[in-house]
C-alpha cells in the first residue's frame, strides 16, 4: 500500500510541471512598418479560430502609425493558431472605405503576408503557430 502511495506521489510531482507548460500564456508583438503614409492608424483584428476568422475577433486593436510603424502586442495568449488582418485608416473614421466595387481604398493585409483575391485569404493561408512568445514584422504600402 506504500508503494501505491509513493507512486502516485510521483505521479503527481512529475505531471504539475506539464499541466503548467500546457497552461503557460505567450505574447504576440506585431511591428507593422507603413511605407507610403506617415499619418493615421492601424485597426488589427485577431482571430483564434478558423470559425471566428473575419467575422467576430477574439482581440482588436487601434493604435495610431507614428515614423512610418507601429506596434502592437497581444499579451497572455494561449498557444494555438492565430491569424490576422489589418488596414491602415488613412482618414480614421475607424472603417476600412470601398469604391462602389466594394474594393478597398486604403492599404490592407493579412498575417504571413496575405492579401486575398475577390475577398480575404483563407485561414489556412493566413494561420500561423503561437507556441512562444513572438516578435512579428509586416509591412504595408
Amino acid at each position: 500500500m506504500k508503494r501505491l502511495f509513493y507512486f502516485y506521489l510521483f505521479l503527481l510531482s512529475i505531471s504539475s510541471p506539464l499541466s503548467s507548460q500546457e497552461n503557460e500564456k505567450v505574447s504576440l508583438s506585431i511591428e507593422i512598418y507603413t511605407t507610403k503614409y506617415n499619418y493615421g492608424s492601424i485597426l488589427l483584428a485577431l482571430y483564434n479560430s478558423k470559425d471566428s476568422y473575419m467575422k467576430e475577433p477574439y482581440k482588436s486593436a487601434d493604435v495610431i502609425v507614428e515614423e512610418n510603424k507601429t506596434t502592437i502586442v497581444f499579451k497572455n495568449l494561449a498557444k494555438g493558431e492565430y491569424a490576422f488582418s489589418f488596414f491602415h485608416d488613412l482618414n480614421e473614421n475607424k472603417k476600412m472605405d470601398t469604391n462602389f466595387l466594394g474594393i478597398p481604398k486604403e492599404p490592407y493585409q493579412f498575417s504571413n503576408g496575405e492579401k486575398g483575391r475577390l475577398g480575404p485569404p483563407k485561414f489556412e493561408k493566413s494561420k500561423f503557430n503561437l507556441s512562444k512568445d513572438e516578435d512579428l514584422k509586416e509591412w504595408i504600402e
